[in-house]
C-alpha cells in the first residue's frame, strides 16, 4: 500500500514565521551597526553577527562619510543592503527547506495540488512595497537633489576639471572668471591671446578647496572616457570628451582624500589619483590670490604641481 503524500502545506507557517523573526533581527542588527557606528560594542557585533558581516563587506563601510550631502546617500546605500541582505537570507533558507522538507525519500508519490497558502504572495507584495517606498520616497529625490537641484554658483567655489590619460588637471577661474583653452595645445593649457584668461591657472592632480562650501566641479575629458570618484566625499561623476557635465559636493571638514579614476581608461589607468584638499576659507582665498597674480599677465598655464 502506497504511502499517502504528505502535505506540502505543513510546516509553511513556521518556516514564514521564522523568516519573518529573522528579518527584524537582521534589521535590528543593522539599525544598531549604523548608528553606532565605529563605536559600535564588540559582543553586540557578534550578537548581530550576519548583519556586522553584511555591512563589513559593505564599500561605504571603510570610507567615513566627509561630506555635507553624503548623509541621505549613506542611508539609502544602508537600506537597500539591509533589503538584498534579509531577502538573501529569506530565499536561499526557504530554498533549503524546501529541499529538505520535500525530499524524494519522504515524499515518493507527487503532489499535484501544491501548496495553497498564499503567504508567498502576501511576502512578494511587502517586499515590493519596500522596493517602491526605497525608490519613490528615498531613492528619486536623493537623485533630483544630486543631479537637478545645484547650489547656486554665487554661493559656491567653482572649477573645471579636466580629465586626460593619466591625470586631473583643475582649471581655477581668474577675477573675471573662466577665460579659454588653448585647443592647439599638446597638453591642458590656457589661451594666452585671451584676455579672460589673465588670472586664470591650471593645476595637475590637486584640487584644493574651502572647508563647509559647495564646490561645483565641471567636468570634461580631452581623450577618452574617465570617472571622478572621491568616495569620503561622497562623488562620482564620469568626464566625457565633448561634455561639460557638472558634479557637486560640500566638504565638512579639513583634510585631504583621493581621487581616483572610476572607469578603465588604458594602460596607466591604476596611476590616475589626484587630491582633494580641503582648507580653510582664508587659506584657500591666500592660494587663489597668490596664483592669480603669478599668472595675471596671461596665459598662466602653471600655477604648481
Amino acid at each position: 500500500m502506497n504511502k499517502p503524500p504528505s502535505n506540502p502545506n505543513a510546516g509553511f507557517g513556521r518556516w514564514a514565521l521564522y523568516s519573518v523573526l529573522f528579518g527584524i533581527y537582521f534589521a535590528a542588527g543593522l539599525a544598531y551597526n549604523y548608528y553606532a557606528g565605529r563605536n559600535a560594542n564588540p559582543i553586540a557585533q557578534i550578537i548581530f553577527l550576519p548583519a556586522t558581516a553584511i555591512i563589513a563587506i559593505n564599500p561605504m563601510h571603510a570610507m567615513k562619510n566627509e561630506s555635507m550631502q553624503g548623509g541621505g546617500i549613506d542611508t539609502l546605500n544602508w537600506m537597500i543592503h539591509g533589503l538584498m541582505g534579509i531577502l538573501f537570507v529569506g530565499w536561499v533558507g526557504y530554498f533549503g527547506y524546501v529541499l529538505f522538507r520535500f525530499r524524494r525519500n519522504v515524499n515518493p508519490t507527487a503532489d499535484y495540488t501544491g501548496v495553497k497558502s498564499h503567504i508567498s504572495t502576501y511576502v512578494e507584495g511587502l517586499v515590493a512595497l519596500v522596493e517602491g517606498v526605497l525608490l519613490i520616497g528615498l531613492a528619486i529625490p536623493l537623485w533630483a537633489k544630486a543631479v537637478q537641484k545645484f547650489p547656486a554658483e554665487k554661493d559656491s567655489t567653482v572649477v573645471h576639471v579636466i580629465a586626460q590619460q593619466f591625470l586631473w588637471n583643475v582649471w581655477y577661474p581668474g577675477k573675471d572668471g573662466f577665460g579659454q583653452l588653448d585647443l592647439n595645445s599638446g597638453n591642458v593649457a590656457l589661451d594666452g591671446k585671451d584676455a579672460k584668461s589673465k588670472g586664470n591657472f591650471i593645476v595637475k592632480n590637486d584640487l584644493k578647496v574651502p572647508v563647509g562650501k559647495p564646490v561645483i566641479v565641471h567636468l570634461s575629458s580631452r581623450d577618452v572616457i574617465h570617472s571622478f570618484a572621491c568616495k569620503p566625499l561622497r562623488v562620482t561623476q564620469d568626464a566625457i570628451p565633448g561634455l561639460n557635465i557638472p558634479a557637486w559636493f560640500q566638504p565638512a571638514k579639513v583634510g585631504t582624500y583621493w581621487i581616483n579614476c572610476a572607469q578603465l581608461c588604458g594602460s596607466g589607468h591604476y596611476s590616475m589619483r589626484a587630491s582633494v584638499s580641503v582648507v580653510s576659507q582664508e587659506d584657500y582665498d591666500k592660494f587663489l590670490a597668490e596664483n592669480q597674480k603669478a599668472n595675471e599677465s596671461g596665459g598662466g598655464g602653471g600655477g604648481y604641481e
